[in-house]
């Protein structure tokens, strides 16, 4: 991860609230978040998007995981 003053690309990528069953699910209670994460170049961005979905987002009912890299035009 860049510092954001260095940064060239975001990774933005929503994040959800946990349900209270016991399945991974979205809470019927909240809305997803945007989170955008300072990257130092477009292969970090795209490699940590990847595997934020496939290792800590594994499929939650009612969330779709998406993510997108994003210039910040400091190169």
């Amino acid at each position: 991860m860049a510092s954001p003053i260095k940064a060239n690309y975001w990774l933005v990528i929503g994040t959800y609230r946990q349900g209270p069953s016991g399945r991974p699910e979205v809470s019927g209670i909240t809305s997803p978040s945007l989170y955008s994460l300072p990257m130092k170049d477009l292969e970090t961005c795209l490699v940590a998007g990847e595997k934020i979905t496939k290792e800590i987002y594994k499929p939650v009912w009612q969330f779709d995981s998406k993510w997108t890299c994003i210039y910040g035009g400091k190169d």
